[in-house]
């Protein structure tokens, strides 16, 4: 996994505002995974083959990093996919799909570093009574237990340094930051 991740350019040096709220000197933008679809589908595959014994009807991930994975994951599970999204804010299920009570739900992420996405992703899905079965990510780059209380699964570990943005030496230096994800924006 690393090794791809290597050869698609998707670990990234630099100043970064993370989905959290947190800062880090290293990246990894998942996307370009999925700018080519051979490692697109592998990543699908391997992903599949952890979650497979919790058998969900429903992969989802939340927009946007999640789109892509939960769709691949899906077709490799024989399942249906869906993806949330933030409106005002908040996360929702829109577009017409429907969690029917007791269903089967994996969720899916592509980088979980606090698990705020995946639990926000989780409460809808409670919301329409579906049953979480497990949750998975292509990166695990926690420094924390994660607040799941079902599986978690993820294709690669990787300790990547994070600040909290008060104590992170990179502001102190003045380097720019960049805010490559999609929940916060870039404050300088």
């Amino acid at each position: 996994m690393l090794e791809m991740l290597q050869k698609v350019g998707a670990l990234l040096q630099g100043h970064f505002l993370l989905s959290s709220g947190k800062h880090s000197s290293k990246y990894i933008q998942c996307a370009k995974i999925f700018e080519y679809p051979q490692y697109g589908d592998e990543v699908g595959r391997m992903i599949a083959q952890k979650i497979l014994q919790h058998k969900p009807d429903i992969v989802i991930g939340p927009a946007l990093g999640g789109i892509i994975v939960a769709y691949t994951v899906a077709r490799n599970l024989n399942a249906r996919a869906m993806f949330t999204e933030r409106e005002d804010g908040v996360m929702k299920l829109r577009r017409g799909f429907q969690i029917n009570e007791g269903e089967r739900v994996a969720i899916v992420e592509d980088v979980t570093t606090t698990g705020k996405s995946v639990l926000e992703v989780a409460e809808v899905v409670k919301e329409f009574g579906g049953q979480i079965c497990c949750i998975a990510s292509i990166i695990d780059r926690s420094t924390q237990p994660l607040p799941f209380d079902v599986p978690f699964y993820s294709l690669l570990k990787l300790d990547l340094p994070i600040y909290e943005p008060e104590s992170c030496p990179l502001c102190e230096q003045k380097v720019p930051i960049v805010k490559p994800g999609s929940r916060t924006q870039s404050k300088n």
